[in-house]
């Protein structure tokens, strides 16, 4: 008598009773057994499955047909399109590797329609650990009509259907991540860093572009700052952290926003650019750099006076002594601002200097220039009691200089 049961789920035993010690042959291979009549097989795989028969003495017994399956796993399907003009893909993870029999089917139909719907095959693959159903769209179909997916899996073991799933052609939308994601530093620009990158080969710009979305942080924080609807395939960084590595990441959507966001793309880093003039070729175990008052430039020591400071003894405090290298500018601007002011100052004295000579002039006249000189009216009069009272007024003097009130008043002196 030949029987066999399951013990757990890797394990199978197989008996059977005999007067005498027996053989037990399995797909046309044969194994003897050292004794008793029970063969334990352990740890199952797919490829224990056959016909195990029993022999005695070269006479066989009974045999019986051997199954390692599992029921299939129920498949949760997901669909995308990678761009308009491309074929509905969808697909379903699996955990654990389906058995070799395992076969998984995809059908699709226009809801509401009567119309039969379209079978499609779907192919696991081992590296990815899914099932993938490639859906063909005619040409000139309707992206908004709704379509009804529908998928199952079975084997010799059982079979396991998915939920039904509503999905629209541009709902499906979902394209393929950037490519040549670079992060260049911007010379003389310590806090801005450029960011390019392309289209996916999959999508062609020339009929339907893509909006962006991009991800940065310096490589010490673990938040990332986003920036969304970039139109461009380029981007500028304006609030990068100095001399810090920043880590950047794109991803991409159809213009409108129909669809889904694809995948982040690769990381890409990049450092902003520092003035070599803030370098030192080795740092030592003390900074080299130190802000002045202003907060706007640095001091940078030379590394010698950190060697001497370490080898000391009590490691000495280095105050900041060295020769500065600031920026030029601020000297020259300073200069240029006293230069202006003397030049100033030199004009004003100039041109009080000849207003102070003109009014000296002005107040110095000649001796009877503006000056009037009083000519008596008329001759005194004799006393009153030698005048007659009643007398002709007397002829001129000849010579002399008769001068009325009216003649002083318009002769202009």
């Amino acid at each position: 008598m030949l029987t066999c049961w399951d013990e757990g789920p890797a394990n199978v035993t197989v008996s059977w009773r005999v007067e005498e010690r027996g053989a037990v042959a399995v797909g046309g291979r044969s194994r003897q057994l050292a004794e008793g009549n029970t063969l334990h097989l352990q740890r199952l795989r797919y490829e224990d499955s056959g016909r195990y028969s029993c022999s005695v003495g070269g006479r066989p017994l009974r045999s019986l047909r051997l199954l390692v399956e599992e029921p299939p796993e129920t498949p949760h399907v997901s669909c995308y399109r990678r761009s308009h003009d491309k074929d509905v893909l969808c697909e379903w993870p699996q955990r654990v590797k389906p058995s070799p029999g395992t076969r998984a089917t995809l059908w699709v139909k226009r809801r509401f329609s009567a119309e039969n719907a379209t079978e499609q095959r779907c192919r696991y693959f081992s590296k990815a650990r899914k099932f993938v159903c490639r859906v063909k769209v005619p040409p000139g179909a309707d992206d908004t009509k709704p379509l009804v997916v529908s998928t199952c899996v079975s084997n010799a073991a059982g079979g396991s259907a998915g939920e039904d799933r509503i999905i629209t052609l541009s709902s499906v939308l979902k394209p393929d991540p950037p490519l040549n994601v670079t992060v260049e530093a911007l010379e003389k620009a310590p806090q801005r860093l450029r960011v390019n990158w392309s289209y996916p080969s999959s999508w062609d710009p020339r009929f339907y572009w893509l909006r962006f979305q991009v991800r940065y942080r310096p490589e010490p924080a673990q938040t990332f700052t986003e920036v969304d609807q970039v139109m461009t395939t380029w981007l500028d960084i304006r609030d990068a952290w100095r001399g810090t590595r920043h880590v950047v990441q794109v991803r991409a959507q159809e213009e409108f926003g129909h669809g889904t966001w694809s995948e982040w793309s690769r990381e890409a880093v990049g450092t902003p650019w520092t003035d070599p003039r803030d370098l030192t070729s080795e740092m030592g175990p003390f900074s080299s750099q130190f802000p002045m008052e202003d907060g706007t430039s640095w001091v940078t020591l030379p590394p010698e006076l950190f060697r001497d400071a370490a080898d000391g003894a009590g490691g000495a405090v280095v105050e900041a002594s060295a020769r500065s290298t600031a920026s030029p500018y601020p000297f020259l601007v300073a200069g240029g601002s006293l230069l202006l002011g003397i030049a100033l100052f030199v004009g004003i004295v100039v041109r009080y200097r000849r207003t102070w000579q003109t009014g000296g002039q002005r107040s110095a006249k000649p001796e009877g220039e503006g000056q009037h000189v009083l000519v008596p009216l008329s001759p005194p009069s004799p006393p009153l009691s030698d005048t007659p009272l009643l007398s002709s007024p007397a002829p001129p003097a000849p010579g002399g200089l008769h001068v009325t009130n009216l003649d002083y008043f318009f002769s202009g002196q």
